[in-house]
């Protein structure tokens, strides 16, 4: 990897472009420069590079969370609300900010993801605020409840006012989320893919939606059926010590 051009090792693999901004190199501003070359210039460790780049394409597979606990499940959906918000999209905001499109074909859609981008951001933080604060909170209440480790009123009040399956429903009114990002960029589909910078932009949307849709599933097919299972379990344990008080 060393000896290849920056913008060669891009077009091996776009997300290669995630790792060297991580380093501090924006591809599109080193772009024939070899990788030897621009570490040497930024003082960095070319073989940590070079591991880091080896290990990025592992890190966005299904992460098999299947036979986690419940805790472990909700540590690792915390994770990736972190990556999302502290890495993925701002990487994302720097492409789009940075976009100098060599095309009029992509003038247009450049200035209108300038524009959604933002709006797209603080809808989804504070979606994962409320699911961090409701739901999350919620799961733990009840694990804490079946240790006999909460006070029986509360535990009253929050099973009259909270459900699983209300979590679930509000969950699927937020599916979908880049359904407008996706219209603006034609399925993240260029008629001219001879700007590399639009070609990894596209890349990098289209792979940050799959990443929503894994994570979505997580939440849907392992986290609130579990958690359903938990509540069912806490519900009956009120019921019996309802009746013998």
């Amino acid at each position: 990897m060393s000896s290849k051009r920056i913008t060669e090792l891009v077009a091996q693999n776009y997300v290669y472009a995630s790792v060297l901004h991580y380093f501090g190199i924006e591809f599109y501003n080193y772009s024939e420069q070899t990788l030897a070359q621009v570490c040497k210039e930024k003082g960095l460790d070319i073989t940590k590079v070079i591991a880091k780049l080896e290990d990025a394409v592992e890190e966005r597979k299904d992460p098999g969370v299947v036979k986690l606990p419940l805790d472990l499940i909700i540590e690792y959906l915390k994770h990736m609300h972190y990556v999302f918000v502290k890495q993925r999209l701002p990487y994302i905001a720097n492409l789009i900010d940075n976009l100098k499109p060599s095309h009029t074909l992509h003038h247009r859609v450049a200035k209108d993801l300038k524009i959604v981008l933002p709006l797209f951001v603080e809808d989804f933080i504070l979606h994962i605020y409320e699911e961090e604060d409701e739901v999350f909170s919620y799961i733990n209440f009840l694990a804490k409840a079946l240790k006999f480790e909460c006070n029986y009123a509360q535990l009253y009040y929050t099973l009259e006012k909270k459900s699983i399956k209300d979590f679930a429903t509000q969950h699927h009114d937020h599916d979908d989320e880049m359904k407008g990002i996706r219209k603006i960029t034609g399925n993240y589909t260029l008629q001219d893919s001879s700007d590399q910078h639009m070609c990894v932009l596209y890349a990098e949307l289209k792979a940050f939606e799959k990443e929503l849709i894994m994570h979505a599933s997580v939440e849907d097919e392992i986290l609130l059926p579990k958690a359903l299972e938990l509540e069912n379990e806490v519900r009956k344990m009120f019921a019996r010590k309802a009746l013998l008080n």
